[in-house]
C-alpha cells in the first residue's frame, strides 16, 4: 500500500471514530470548579508596590476542572453527565447556568452549604496571566457527602458509555470512593479512565486508563526525576493495577504503557503553546469519547495527543470542536 492509500485509510479512520462521538453518554466525577477570566491590560507599577496595576477591561468564566472535562465532552458532540460537589453560593448558580447552556447534564451534582464552590480567578494581562486567586476549602467532604454523591451518580438513567474520575485533590476522592465508582463501572457495563492528582495516593484496580502527566507521574512512582520512560510507565501500571497508562510529556508528547505490550510513543503534535490550563482535562475527555466510539488504546492516545495540541494553543480553559481535532489528526 503506498503513503497515499496508507492516509487515505487513516484518514476515513479518524472519521469514523469522530463520527462515534455523537451521543455518546460519558459520566464524568470529581472535582468541579469555576475558572474566572479578569483580562486587561498593564500601562504602569503600582506606587503602592512593586506590582503592575492591571486597568481591568472585561471579566469570563467558564467551567473548570471536572466541569471542564464535560465541557470538553459536550464540544466533541458527546453527552456528559456531572457529577461533584458546589458550594450554595452565588460561584455555583453560575457554573450550572454556565452548564445549562452548554447543554451539560448536571444531575449529579450536590450542593454542600457549609462549602464554598471552588473558583479559580486569573488575572491576565495581554496574553500573561499575572496572579492566580484560589477560593476552595481544603478539607474532605464528609462521609455523608460522599453518600449523597455516590447515591446520585446510581441515580443517572440510561445507558451510559464510560466513566472518567477528575482528581484535582479537592476533597472528593477516598479510595473508598474510588473502588465504588470503579464497581460501578464495571456493573454498568463501561470503561473507566482516571485523570490523578500526585497528592493522592490511590489504587485503580479495574480502571481502562489512567493519564497522569509527567509531573504527576514521577511524584507518584517515587522513582526520582531521572528514572527512564520505559521504568516509569511498567512501576504505575503495577502500583495503579490499570489496562494502561498515558503519560503525558509536553513538548516531548505521551508515552502510552499497556500490559505486555511495548511502550508506545506519539510525539507531540503542538505547534504553539499559549496556555496549557486544562489540557489534562481535554487528555481525558477525548481519549474516553474515542474508547467509547470504537477506538484502541493506541488510537484513543493519538486522538487525544492531537486534542492537546490544539487547546494548548488557545487562551486560558479552552475546548475544541470535531472539526478541530479531525484535521489535527489529518496533520499529524
Amino acid at each position: 500500500m503506498n503513503n497515499r492509500a496508507e492516509a487515505f485509510e487513516m484518514s476515513e479512520r479518524w472519521h469514523s471514530i469522530i463520527s462515534g462521538f455523537a451521543g455518546k453518554r460519558i459520566l464524568v466525577v470529581g472535582d468541579v470548579m469555576l475558572d474566572l477570566y479578569i483580562r486587561g491590560e498593564v500601562e504602569r507599577i503600582s506606587p503602592e508596590a512593586p506590582v503592575p496595576v492591571v486597568r481591568i477591561s472585561a471579566e469570563s468564566s467558564v467551567p473548570g476542572g471536572a466541569a471542564n472535562v464535560a465541557n470538553n465532552i459536550s464540544s466533541l458532540g458527546g453527552r456528559p453527565v456531572l457529577a461533584g460537589v458546589i458550594g450554595d453560593d452565588p460561584e455555583g448558580k453560575r457554573l450550572r447556568a454556565l452548564l445549562g447552556r452548554r447543554k451539560i447534564d448536571g444531575r449529579g451534582l450536590v450542593v454542600d452549604r457549609a462549602r464554598a464552590t471552588v473558583t479559580k480567578s486569573r488575572v491576565v494581562a495581554g496574553h500573561q496571566q499575572v496572579v492566580r486567586i484560589d477560593r476552595e476549602s481544603p478539607d474532605e467532604i464528609s462521609p455523608e457527602l460522599k453518600e449523597r454523591l455516590f447515591a446520585a451518580v446510581r441515580k443517572v438513567p440510561g445507558k451510559i458509555d464510560g466513566v472518567i474520575l477528575e482528581d484535582y485533590a479537592k476533597g472528593v476522592f477516598d479510595q473508598d470512593l474510588v473502588d465504588r465508582l470503579i464497581e460501578f463501572a464495571r456493573v454498568r457495563g463501561c470503561f473507566l479512565a482516571v485523570d490523578p492528582n500526585s497528592r493522592r495516593r490511590f489504587s485503580y484496580r479495574g480502571a481502562r486508563l489512567v493519564t497522569p502527566n509527567l509531573k504527576e507521574a514521577i511524584e507518584l512512582a517515587g522513582l526520582g526525576r531521572e528514572v527512564s520512560p520505559g521504568r516509569l510507565g511498567r512501576t504505575l501500571l503495577g502500583k495503579w493495577g490499570a489496562d494502561a497508562v498515558l503519560i503525558t510529556r509536553g513538548e516531548e508528547g505521551m508515552c502510552l504503557f499497556e500490559r505486555r505490550k511495548k511502550m508506545f510513543q506519539i510525539p507531540t503534535v503542538a505547534r504553539e503553546v499559549f496556555d496549557v490550563s486544562g489540557a489534562g482535562d481535554t487528555v481525558v475527555g477525548t481519549a474516553a469519547l474515542a474508547l467509547a466510539s470504537g477506538a484502541d488504546l493506541r488510537e484513543a492516545a493519538r486522538m487525544a495527543n492531537c486534542a492537546a495540541g490544539v487547546v494548548v494553543g488557545k487562551l486560558g480553559t479552552a475546548t475544541l470542536t470535531r472539526d478541530e481535532l479531525e484535521n489535527a489528526l489529518n496533520w499529524e
